[in-house]
C-alpha cells in the first residue's frame, strides 16, 4: 500500500511540475526607473509556448485610452488591425518571447504605447535575493530589458495584485 501511495504521490508531483506556470507569469507593476513610480499594471502570460504581456490597468489615464502614438502596424504584432486605434489596456504590448529557461525569455518585442517605439525584449525572473547587474531583488521581481542592438536597459517590475488592478480601474475608469 505504501508503494502505491508513493507512486501516486510522485506522479502527482511530476504532473504538477510539468504544468506549473512559469515564474514570469502573473500580475506585475512596471516601475519607472527614474521616479520609482508605478507606470502600469500588467498581466504576463504564456500561450502556445510564447510569452505575452498586456496592460491590465493604467494608473494615469482612462482604461479605454487609445494608443494613438503608435504606428498602424509593427512586424510580428500578434493582433490584426491598426495598432494606433487599439486601447492601451488589453493589447499585447509584449509579444513573441521565446523561453530560454524557467523565468527567462528572449527574442521578443515590447512596444511602449505612450510613444509607439518598439524595442527588443528580454525578461528575467529574479527570486528574492537574486541579482541582475548591480540590482538585488528584495522580493520576486521581473528584470525587463528593452534592447536596441547590444544595449540593454533594465526596469525592475514588482508583483501586483487583483486589488491594485481594481483600484486603478476605479480611479481611472473608462471615459465612455
Amino acid at each position: 500500500m505504501k508503494k502505491l501511495l508513493a507512486y501516486f504521490l510522485s506522479m502527482f508531483l511530476l504532473v504538477g511540475a510539468v504544468f506549473a506556470a512559469d515564474p514570469a507569469e502573473g500580475l506585475w507593476k512596471s516601475i519607472d526607473d527614474k521616479t520609482g513610480e508605478v507606470t502600469a499594471l500588467w498581466k504576463i502570460y504564456v500561450e502556445d509556448g510564447v510569452l505575452y504581456g498586456t496592460i491590465a490597468a493604467t494608473v494615469a489615464d482612462p482604461q479605454d485610452v487609445i494608443a494613438s502614438a503608435c504606428k498602424s502596424s509593427y512586424k510580428g504584432f500578434p493582433v490584426s488591425g491598426d495598432v494606433n486605434k487599439m486601447t492601451t489596456v488589453g493589447t499585447p504590448w509584449i509579444f513573441g518571447m521565446k523561453k530560454e529557461s524557467a523565468g527567462n525569455w528572449k527574442d521578443g518585442n515590447i512596444i511602449d504605447p505612450s510613444n509607439g517605439k518598439m524595442y527588443g525584449c528580454v525578461i528575467k525572473y529574479l527570486a528574492a535575493g537574486e541579482t541582475n547587474k548591480k540590482f538585488t531583488a528584495k522580493e520576486p521581481t521581473l528584470a525587463m530589458a528593452g534592447t536596441v542592438g547590444p544595449i540593454q536597459v533594465f526596469q525592475y517590475w514588482l508583483p501586483a495584485t487583483e486589488a491594485e488592478i481594481k483600484a486603478a480601474q476605479t480611479k481611472y475608469p473608462a471615459s465612455k
